[in-house]
């Protein structure tokens, strides 16, 4: 018996042990591959002129579309810009893995040689960026004309938008390794919550509760829990006063039910993990102004973006998470 416990105890100090190793290493592979992507957004801000930026909104809205849908190959470099086939190589192209410019060009793809191997590789990262740098040059290289460009290759405002949101996060940090989480309310406060998603709700006909509703005192500040950028906030006869807040992954965070908004928040504003966006109240299920129809709460709503359309999703399990992150740090301190 204390044979098998010995063994024991050393099969899990060294499995312990592995499994911190593995961790670290996975850790400092991220660090690599991130610090790897920005050197060839900002190789190809020099060979091009467009800002380093541009090009990281536009990936980092390709990785996301890419991990939402499943027909959609991950990528296998650092980049994420999908090319289908058809589109690189040129829907006339009887080969659709042509590496050959000139090829391709004559049959309407886009693929371009962006390393200068004289081949149009569309799973090669200096390939793909400058891809796309080509393509955005054509419009021009002003934020107006990215736009465009933007556009003339989505069809779809909502991808700009977020694309363009991106590119504003990355430019005002200068990097783009943004990590970091905040539950919506203080830890200190007294709150309580329960998975509430999908339950039915009444007021203004029959629907479904969209979100997970933290109960706290009136005027408990509430806090952004991501980085992000600030692309709604006003009244709604729903959700009274609320906060939409677009973050890095295509997730919308919709905040609301609020006592009112902090000082000189607005629309377009760049918000991070902790920063003050309002007040815990009652507003809503009415015009302007109306409250108190219901204890006061937070509902906390989160939609997910695949590039096509948005759907809500249950946030509860995200928001232990955050809620153990914080208690995590708290400890540490």
């Amino acid at each position: 018996m204390r044979k098998t416990i010995i063994l024991l105890f050393m099969f899990m100090s060294i499995f312990t042990g592995w499994h911190h190793v593995t961790a670290e290493s996975s850790a400092d592979q991220e660090k690599i591959l991130i610090q790897k992507r920005l050197e060839l957004y900002k190789q190809m801000e020099a060979a091009t002129t467009i800002p380093w930026y541009y090009f990281a909104g536009i990936d980092q809205y390709e990785r996301n579309i890419r991990r939402s849908h499943k027909d959609i190959p991950r990528e296998k470099g650092s980049i994420a810009i999908y090319y289908p086939p058809e589109k690189w190589s040129g829907s006339l192209n009887p080969n659709l893995e042509d590496t050959n410019p000139l090829t391709i060009s004559l049959l309407g793809g886009m693929g371009k040689d962006g390393n200068g191997d004289k081949k149009a590789d569309q799973f090669n990262d200096e390939d793909m960026l400058f891809t796309m740098a080509d393509y955005i040059r054509t419009f021009g290289v002003s934020e107006d004309y990215i736009k465009i460009a933007l556009w003339n290759y989505y069809h779809r405002a909502k991808a700009v938008d977020i694309i363009l949101g991106n590119a504003k996060i990355f430019r005002h940090y200068g990097r783009i390794d943004l990590k970091g989480s905040s539950f919506p309310v203080p830890l200190r406060a007294n709150y309580s919550y329960r998975s509430t998603w999908g339950d039915a709700r009444g007021w203004g006909g029959k629907r479904i509760h969209e979100g997970t509703d933290i109960f706290a005192d009136y005027g408990v500040p509430v806090k952004s829990p991501c980085y992000g950028i600030i692309e709604l906030k006003g009244w709604n006869k729903y959700g009274g006063w609320r906060i939409g807040i677009r973050d890095l992954h295509n997730n919308y965070h919709y905040l609301a039910h609020l006592s009112g908004f902090a000082k000189n928040l607005k629309v377009g504003q760049i918000v991070e993990p902790g920063t003050l966006i309002g007040g815990v109240g009652s507003s809503g299920y009415g015009p302007p102004g109306t409250s108190g129809k219901f204890p006061p709460h937070l509902h906390y709503g989160m939609y997910k973006d695949n590039g096509k359309n948005e759907w809500s999703f249950d946030p509860y399990p995200q928001l232990r998470t955050w809620e153990r992150n914080d208690r995590l740090e708290l400890k540490k301190k």
